[in-house]
């Protein structure tokens, strides 16, 4: 294909106007969610339950809270109920079927729950 003929189909770059990329620039500078932090008192605390490779999950959510606080609500749990057990974004996930001592220990230190 000759250059007359790209010229002629419009190929190539476009250099009128202001097109430029700015995805880096979106990548460098991401825009921070807000997220609202709540009381102890506030919450209202659910449980849910899942079997992982045939082991049982308890999974106690939604925590409003900053990270530092969700990390020693779980430090807490874990020590009292040696068990294992991790944060997975607001949501707490202890090893092991342990629903009613769970409740016991928040609620206990402030927190309230749905049901």
């Amino acid at each position: 294909m000759s250059l007359s003929s790209k010229l002629a189909l419009g190929l190539g770059a476009k250099l009128d106007g202001n097109n430029f990329d700015t995805k880096k620039e979106d990548k460098k500078n991401p825009k921070k969610e807000e997220k609202t932090l709540l009381a102890k008192n506030q919450h209202q605390l659910v449980f849910s339950f899942e079997k992982r490779n045939g082991k049982p999950v308890t999974i106690v959510g939604r925590f409003q809270i900053e990270d530092e606080k969700r990390k020693d609500i779980l430090k807490l749990l874990k020590t009292q109920l040696a068990c294992g057990g991790s944060i997975k974004g607001e949501n707490i996930e202890i090893q092991g079927e342990l629903k009613d001592k769970i409740r016991i220990i928040l609620v206990d230190n402030g927190w309230k729950f749905k049901n």
